[in-house]
């Protein structure tokens, strides 16, 4: 989706190690714009604004204005992004070009709504699967999310990707079986934690038996000897 926002992002000539340790004490990060057919540049952000776009609605998918100083100005999104594993920061983003007159492809979240009969009705639990769908439609025309209905579900009843509505330039890329939410029965766990405990109760009998064996045997033998000393 579309923003009217600019990050703003200044020329980085200088590369390697210690030219990012000299942006991040200044409260920059390195990034890297290419795409479109042109050159790569290399450029400095703030990580505050990648931040606060990627924690928004439309998160990753977002297209947003990158005005580089005394450069270019042109749509842009993240494609990725490294975070400090120990302190969870922002290290490093690539950004890509984006013509606006192209289709692109892009991974979109799905959401459910409602309550379904299976679960009010039936006992069932909903059990989502799959939580985006991959589409390939024009930039203006990305969409927040996917909503699905899942009120009429029952036990068994599955929604795959092809139930997805398309709009517009839209087209689904993801496989149309691909199940995105589904009602399965909680009272199918019950019959294997029975076996389960009857699988467990055997061998306990099993090895009880030998002990009894053998006490029978002891008592034989000292029958046995008891008749000799009579």
């Amino acid at each position: 989706m579309r923003r009217d926002i600019t990050i703003a992002a200044e020329p980085r000539p200088a590369r390697g190690k210690n030219e990012s340790r000299r942006l991040r004490q200044r409260g920059l990060i390195p990034a890297v714009l290419y795409g479109a057919y042109r050159d790569a540049v290399a450029v400095a952000v703030d990580p505050k604004e990648v931040t606060r776009i990627l924690h928004s609605k439309s998160g990753h998918n977002t297209i947003f204005n990158l005005g580089i100083r005394d450069g270019e100005t042109t749509p842009a999104m993240f494609v990725d992004w490294q975070y400090d594993p120990v302190k969870d920061t922002l290290l490093h983003v690539d950004l890509k070009r984006i013509d606006l007159n192209k289709r692109i492809r892009v991974s979109v979240p799905v959401v459910t709504h409602g309550e379904p009969k299976g679960v009010k009705q039936q006992g069932g639990l909903l059990e989502i699967v799959t939580r985006e769908v991959e589409i390939e439609c024009l930039p203006d025309e990305i969409p927040e999310h996917f909503t699905v209905e899942v009120a009429d579900l029952m036990i068994g009843q599955t929604i795959r990707a092809g139930e997805v509505a398309m709009e517009g330039s839209m087209k689904l890329v993801s496989s149309a079986d691909n199940v995105i939410a589904h009602i399965v029965a909680l009272r199918a766990e019950a019959a294997p934690a029975a076996g389960a405990a009857e699988a467990a109760a055997a061998p306990a009998a099993a090895e009880s038996e030998p002990e009894v064996i053998k006490k029978g045997k002891k008592e034989e033998e000292a029958e046995a000897e008891a008749k000799k000393k009579k």
